[in-house]
């Protein structure tokens, strides 16, 4: 994602669009937004989530339902965001799920509907505000460069997005339009619980890897981890993108920053260790 976030008074506002508000991350971005003076279009499948939102912030914050997988929505409110607001300067993909199971237990359906959520909900939410916007911004996940077993369709989603954002930011940077991909860490939100999609089908050979991430948790002051800070990293992010030099990708909390590092390593041993193969082929 990509936006400015002031903290100066000023005569024009940056006008935000974000998916997905009715918990966890964009729950406590929109917050952290608009208490700082933003005007934001608040958005969820179901309105009554996110009333609070019109109620504390009667002149800046357009409360209106939203579902990623339904353009019709979509549509209606890009249409009642620029009727309040003029025009929309950042859009923010948050909306997401995670399915959870074997590759080869979850069905065709299951499948499509985490990609048309993940995926070609944040398609869809780009064709639609790009025209009228400035900026834009992506949530991916650590899952993009390190999938756990039992959630290969979540992070074959957030591949996708990420290959989508790469491709999208050589596409409008030129225009002055900014793409930042998001991958956090763990933190405590209700995702593991609400956000949990779990594959009820058990093949036994995967009970030793998919199977045992087939759980929800409700009470995450039980899970040993390094949960990051919500306050800190909507900070960070809202500072972060107004620097001239803003990276393409931002990890959220030290084991994403691990992960990365991890992978970025892992990534280059490989393409050492079989160099001569790969450029013995050149013709």
């Amino acid at each position: 994602m990509a936006f400015l976030s002031k903290k100066i008074v000023r005569s024009e506002y940056e006008n935000m669009v974000v998916a997905g508000c009715s918990s966890g991350f964009g729950k406590n971005l929109a917050e952290t937004l608009l208490s700082e003076g933003e005007q934001m279009v608040v958005t969820a499948r179901n309105p009554e989530t996110i009333q609070h939102f019109d109620e504390k912030y009667p002149q800046t914050a357009l409360c209106v339902r939203l579902d990623v997988t339904k353009k019709d929505t979509i549509d209606s409110a890009v249409k009642e965001a620029i009727e309040k607001f003029g025009k929309i300067d950042v859009l923010i993909n948050n909306a997401g799920y995670c399915l959870r199971g074997a590759v080869e237990e979850c069905t065709e359906e299951e499948i499509y509907a985490e990609f048309n959520t993940n995926f070609f909900g944040a398609v869809r939410m780009i064709q639609a505000v790009l025209p009228h916007m400035r900026k834009a911004g992506n949530y991916s996940s650590i899952a993009a460069l390190d999938t756990s077993a039992g959630s290969a369709f979540y992070g074959a989603a957030k591949c996708a997005l990420e290959g989508l954002s790469c491709g999208l930011r050589k596409e409008i940077e030129p225009l002055g339009i900014k793409v930042l991909v998001v991958e956090p860490g763990p933190f405590k939100t209700d995702f593991f619980d609400r956000s949990i999609d779990i594959n009820p089908n058990r093949i036994s050979a995967y009970d030793n890897t998919a199977n045992k991430r087939k759980v929800k948790i409700s009470d995450l002051s039980k899970v040993d981890m390094k949960w990051c800070g919500m306050g800190r990293a909507c900070k960070l992010i809202t500072d972060i993108i107004q620097r001239p030099d803003a990276p393409h990708h931002i990890l959220l909390g030290s084991m994403a920053v691990g992960i990365g590092e991890k992978f970025v390593k892992d990534r280059a041993e490989e393409i050492q260790k079989w160099k001569e193969a790969s450029e013995s082929l050149d013709a």
